[in-house]
């Protein structure tokens, strides 16, 4: 059974008296790091802490969030944007922000927590560029593992095209990050990396199209370990996504649909993105992985988030 706990500015989802999430609505962040939504922290069922905020080397990284860095000439991951002609990045007053409005369901059915959202992303000077309503359902379905889901259903609700894309689609090589994006604690540097025929790094995966993702590290203090797996929802656009992945010099996953190609926005159009991530207690190998993402697909299809 899962308990939701409402605060002004968060939600928090407990198991057992256990903090799994807590759900940052109102985020007090400054404009450079692109405000928006976002978990954190996230622990395990044992209780170990499985995300990190705001880290000194990309303070925008929090948790996991729904983060885009290219939406049109829009930012909504935080800090600079790349630009060719110069061959880096350069901070511009393109940082916009996605602002809680209202929810519109909030509640536990059958165990699991559901909840639903309406959202309005702006441009750094106030216009209304996007339109978003999004879910997050959260079931616990062992003593060892609890799942997330995502979902974000986003309208263009501008007069003009948005096209969403990355770094890499700007021209910087195998930087395709954007989308549903979790960083890992300091711990998990270093962790393994786990796909479809690949246990390595984040080299090993970054760039390369696949259905899920793992990731398992271990905790500073216990040397116990956890993982997390993401699962790319089936009828995303671009699926399966090409992956964003670092195991050096910090942990992080993203299923990445705007990796290297842009995917079209145009006014009045409608993007939907659903994903599942399951948050384990315990290493992983391939085979405990793969029998999670058809758990994870089960949840999915069960209608959860």
């Amino acid at each position: 059974m899962i308990e939701l706990v409402e605060h002004d500015e968060a939600l928090e989802a407990r198991s057992g008296g256990r903090l799994l999430f807590r759900y940052v609505h109102r985020p007090a962040e400054p404009q450079l790091e692109s405000p928006k939504p976002y978990l954190h922290p996230i622990h395990d069922l044992a209780g170990q802490l499985v995300t990190l905020y705001r880290p000194h080397d990309h303070v925008w990284h929090k948790g996991i969030s729904w983060a885009l860095p290219v939406v049109g000439r829009h930012n909504f991951w935080g800090g600079g944007d790349y630009v060719p002609e110069v061959g880096g990045y350069l901070q511009r007053d393109s940082n916009g922000s996605m602002e809680h409005q209202r929810f519109t369901r909030l509640g536990t059915d059958g165990g699991a927590l559901a909840v639903e959202e309406e959202l309005v992303w702006r441009t750094r000077a106030g216009a209304e560029v996007v339109a978003e309503t999004r879910t997050l359902g959260a079931r616990v379905l062992d003593e060892a593992t609890w799942v997330l889901t995502f979902t974000s259903s986003m309208r263009n609700s501008s007069e003009e095209p948005l096209p969403i894309g990355s770094p890499t689609t700007k021209g910087r090589e195998n930087a395709g990050y954007g989308g549903l994006f979790w960083r890992g604690p300091r711990s998990f540097t270093g962790g393994q990396v786990l796909s479809a025929g690949v246990a390595g790094s984040g080299e090993d995966v970054r760039g390369r199209r696949a259905s899920w993702c793992g990731y398992s590290g271990r905790h500073d203090g216990t040397g116990t370990s956890s993982g997390i797996v993401m699962v790319d929802g089936p009828g995303n656009p671009a699926c399966p996504p090409q992956w964003f992945v670092r195991s050096e010099p910090f942990a992080a996953l993203c299923p990445a649909p705007f990796f290297s190609e842009e995917v079209g926005f145009d006014p009045g159009a409608t993007l939907t993105f659903r994903y599942g991530v399951a948050v384990h207690a315990g290493a992983l190998d391939t085979g405990t992985c793969q029998d999670l993402v058809q758990r994870v697909h089960d949840v999915l299809e069960g209608g959860d988030g």
